[in-house]
């Protein structure tokens, strides 16, 4: 049962209106709602009389009510312990992450960490899965944002509660942006851009059947200047949405491929090694974030 269903609770038991609840909560009602039922499901019993005029809790839920109090106290009564000892944690994490979507989440993760840890030190690294896989196992980065298909055998991870969905990057003024999708027929004799990664630019080519390989005209490892080159007129990118975020939309677009192609991100490190302290700790604070945050990016 996650802390994050059990603060939606009290909320709710408090308000005793749903609307009241999701404005406090900063959520809209519909996912307060799915939020709740989910916290039944888990409990295996009714917590809420739902009535015309406001919401009350069962016998069940009045239970609940108090041992939740009682959890959420002591959690929270446990952090500002904790913290007080944090605030004191001096070192340095080295991170390694690819131009992805999900790494607004990483940003966010990030930031909650150096609340709690100000005299801790990140340094960050860019590459792709493979680059940053070979550096995690030569120990030169403590964590990779790696993206799937990607072999964990070797790794401890935690998946990211996303998906990159791949698609197209071309001028904003091309035929192929006037359609919703991008389809392998419509890439025939079109010049294209791939990154350096073998394994994704093998998944376009089973998308496309096979086809698109005669027309890979270029290959570079940094997406932003892939897209200046789409700007420019010299080809098409083959990528993941919103890999470049803040591109210049009246010059070039983004266009989902179909049949969809998507894919989850993780969080990974090496198996059986131990990391530094300041590490270790960092991993427990994303486990924390991700059971007790609504991931909005």
């Amino acid at each position: 049962m996650e802390t994050r269903l059990l603060r939606y609770f009290l909320t709710l038991a408090h308000e005793e209106n749903i609307t009241r609840a999701a404005e406090v909560l900063h959520i809209t009602q519909p996912t307060l709602s799915r939020q709740l039922a989910q916290l039944e499901d888990e409990t295996g019993t009714t917590l809420f009389i739902r009535g015309k005029r406001k919401i009350e809790l069962t016998s069940e839920g009045m239970l609940l009510r108090r041992r939740a109090e009682e959890i959420l106290t002591l959690i929270d009564r446990t952090e500002k312990e904790l913290l007080e000892q944090s605030e004191n944690m001096t070192g340095t994490i080295c991170l390694g992450c690819g131009e992805l979507r999900s790494f607004n989440i990483v940003a966010q993760i990030i930031k909650t960490f150096r609340e709690e840890c100000p005299k801790i030190k990140f340094k960050l690294y860019t590459g792709n899965s493979d680059q940053l896989k070979e550096q995690l196992d030569q120990g030169l980065i403590d964590i990779a944002l790696l993206l799937e298909p990607v072999n964990v055998e070797k790794y401890e991870f935690i998946r990211l509660p996303v998906k990159e969905r791949y698609g197209v990057i071309m001028p904003a003024g091309c035929a192929l942006a006037q359609k919703d999708y991008v389809r392998p027929d419509d890439l025939k004799g079109l010049p294209l851009i791939t990154g350096m990664r073998n394994s994704v630019t093998g998944e376009f080519d089973n998308w496309a059947g096979g086809t698109l390989e005669q027309n890979y005209a270029f290959s570079i490892d940094l997406a932003a200047n892939a897209v200046l080159m789409v700007e420019h007129g010299l080809g098409y990118m083959l990528t993941m949405e919103k890999v470049i975020p803040y591109f210049d939309e009246s010059k070039v677009t983004f266009r989902p491929i179909k049949p969809e192609r998507s894919f989850s991100t993780l969080l990974a490190w090496k198996r059986y090694v131990p990391g530094s302290a300041v590490t270790e700790k960092f991993i427990q604070h994303i486990k924390c974030f991700l059971s007790m945050n609504e991931i909005k990016i």
